[in-house]
């Protein structure tokens, strides 16, 4: 399935109030760090197809959730657990560094 994108129409139940847990990617296109980090979030979304959803914001399109999550900088990457405060990092980061920031090595699947 790849990455998903969301609106301020569609985030909460893409992100919100998902049974899984989420990377979002809140993005502008005319970011220049936020190209680099669009590999690394194709990768995360390969590594853990079925395990862990990817979403990305575009936060000029979609206004409303940038304000909602007091996004000040992009890129910022936050990871959404079900029944957790979301946490967050801000500016480029590697797969490697998102993977071990958000403990996301719980969530691979037993039979990848």
């Amino acid at each position: 399935m790849g990455i998903k994108h969301a609106t301020d129409a569609d985030f909460e139940a893409l992100v919100v109030n998902n049974d899984k847990p989420v990377v979002v990617d809140f993005w502008a296109a005319w970011c220049g760090p936020c190209k680099m980090v669009a590999p690394e979030m194709e990768k995360l979304a390969a590594k853990y197809e079925g395990s862990v959803d990817v979403v990305k914001v575009d936060v000029d399109a979609n206004p409303r959730i940038s304000q909602a999550f007091r996004i000040m900088s992009i890129p910022t990457i936050a990871f959404f657990k079900p029944g957790a405060q979301p946490q967050g990092v801000v500016g480029f980061r590697p797969m490697e560094q998102l993977e071990t920031q958000f403990g996301l090595a719980e969530f691979v699947k037993a039979d990848a």
